[in-house]
């Protein structure tokens, strides 16, 4: 009877401990019966070398095993990728306008005709493709409607080691935001240069008698190199940004740096010599450049404007207009440099393209001092004078040895069909074609001129003298010796015990005159 006790009393403790054993955990959903009969297999299975050192960290994969078969099978969603941000962006350019007005507006509304523009691309062998150029197109439909623009046409594309840039040139419709913008940066520069004098003023060292050169002005807007304004995107559907006007300083410094663009506007450019701007600046500054030398159309589709009385030499340099007596030129005759000419100002040294001369705004404040010193300089400037507008091609210089337009048709066999093509080596990735009374420039390049075999930038300027070795000779003093020294330490001590002596007489001699 004690033995079935206590069978059956052992048989109700298994049961109860198996009954806890299989209790689930509210946090792992799981229960150690099942836990420990996974680790015995898993230990049968695998049949591990020292078991009992291993035992914690079989129990700790089980536990993680079990877990992930738990789990839920599905994926994650996966992070949109730049591709999939770019297309929904796009698809903006797609989208049509509700309204009928809208509609009747945008038909009313001048755009650039892109994609014949590409097709005649396409066939001189350049271009951006088709896609790329239909996204184009509508970027440039959104760009117009967007900003009112008077006329608008696609310059080009410049690429960069990040991202590329999509240049956009449109016509200048007036305004005075930038010119307020300008004033007001003159302003708080004449501000800073009184605070600095006013600082100068108070401290007591040597201050510099050097005044640098007087700078350049900028050309107003609608006028030489800021004639156009020039808008960008990296790619079709993101933003457009308008570019700052170019100055002069720009351009000069922007000659002699040999830069590559990055993409991001923001971007400091860090050169020698320094240039004064961040990429933007550099971007416009290189666009002038390029406009200024490779924009070209066929001899007779612009003609010079015919002003009425006398007027400055500066609006004559840039007054043309469409010929409407143009009837285009044939293909085989437009292989020849001669009949291309250049339709846009040549930038000077100076940065302008009309030349200014500086002198005489130093003049002009010399005469408040004397105008006999005026008089007594005899030596002006002489005027700078580039090439005139609507010069041919066949007048461009050679560089490196190397003639600076390539010409060439996209088809020999059918030459009442073909396209004629010119294309820079000067600039490489300017190219213009011409087709009867139709023509286009587009740049598509890193935005850099052609260097020769290799470049090298320019040397810093030579070290400043310490004085002027044609006005006067330093000299120097030798130091003294040490006996010199003695004796100029005794003589001092002399003469201020005899100095002593006598005021102490004359203090004397003043009290016996008060008694």
């Amino acid at each position: 009877m004690d033995a079935k006790q206590d069978e059956s009393g052992a048989k109700l403790l298994a049961r109860s401990l198996k009954a806890l054993m299989m209790t689930n955990s509210p946090q792992s959903n799981t229960n150690l019966y099942d836990h420990l009969t996974l680790l015995l297999m898993k230990v049968m299975d695998e049949h591990p070398h020292d078991a009992v050192d291993v035992i914690e960290d079989i129990s700790h994969d089980v536990k993680l095993r079990f877990s992930e078969d738990m789990q839920n099978f599905l994926r994650d969603i996966p992070d949109t990728t730049a591709a999939e941000l770019l297309a929904e962006q796009q698809s903006l350019l797609f989208a049509r306008p509700e309204e009928d007005e809208q509609e009747e507006h945008l038909m009313e509304t001048l755009h650039p005709n892109v994609r014949e523009v590409g097709f005649y691309l396409e066939q001189a062998g350049v271009g951006l493709g088709r896609e790329e150029m239909q996204r184009i197109f509508l970027a440039l439909k959104q760009l117009v409607e967007s900003q009112a623009l008077l006329g608008c046409r696609l310059w080009g594309k410049i690429l960069g080691t990040e991202s590329s840039y999509i240049v956009a040139e449109a016509q200048y419709k007036g305004g005075e935001e930038e010119e307020d913008k300008n004033s007001e940066e003159a302003a708080e520069e004449e501000e800073e240069k009184e605070a600095e004098t006013k600082e100068n003023e108070m401290d007591t060292l040597p201050q510099s008698t050097y005044k640098p050169p007087p700078a350049v002005p900028k050309e107003a807007l609608g006028t030489g190199a800021n004639k156009f304004v020039y808008y960008v995107c990296k790619e079709p559907g993101h933003s457009w940004v308008k570019l700052p006007s170019v100055s002069p300083a720009q351009i000069t410094v922007a000659r002699l740096i040999y830069k590559f663009f990055t993409g991001r506007l923001d971007t400091p450019v860090v050169s020698y010599p320094p240039f004064p701007g961040n990429e933007a600046n550099y971007l416009r500054a290189q666009i002038a450049r390029i406009s200024a030398g490779t924009q070209v159309s066929p001899r007779g589709f612009f003609r010079a404007r015919e002003e009425e009385g006398d007027e400055e030499d500066e609006v004559a340099q840039d007054s043309i207009e469409v010929n409407p007596d143009f009837e285009g030129i044939p293909v085989s005759e437009m292989a020849s440099l001669s009949t291309w000419v250049h339709h846009v100002q040549h930038i000077l040294q100076q940065g302008r393209c009309t030349w200014v001369n500086l002198a005489g705004k130093t003049g002009e404040d010399s005469n408040e001092e004397g105008e006999a010193e005026e008089k007594e300089d005899p030596d002006e400037p002489e005027p700078e004078v580039g090439p005139c507008l609507l010069d041919p091609l066949s007048k461009d210089s050679e560089m490196f040895n190397i003639p600076p337009w390539t010409s060439k048709v996209s088809s020999t066999l059918t030459l009442q069909h073909a396209v004629a093509v010119q294309r820079s080596n000067l600039w490489p990735g300017a190219y213009a074609y011409a087709c009867g009374k139709k023509f286009e420039n587009i740049y598509v390049g890193w935005g850099l001129k052609y260097a020769g075999e290799g470049y090298s930038p320019p040397l810093p300027p030579l070290p400043q003298k310490e004085y002027p070795s044609d006005k006067k000779q330093l000299i120097e003093a030798l130091d003294p010796s040490l006996e010199e020294e003695q004796v100029l330490r005794e003589t001092l001590e002399e003469q201020r015990a005899v100095q002593e002596e006598m005021e102490d007489i004359d203090d004397e001699d003043e009290e016996d005159e008060d008694d």
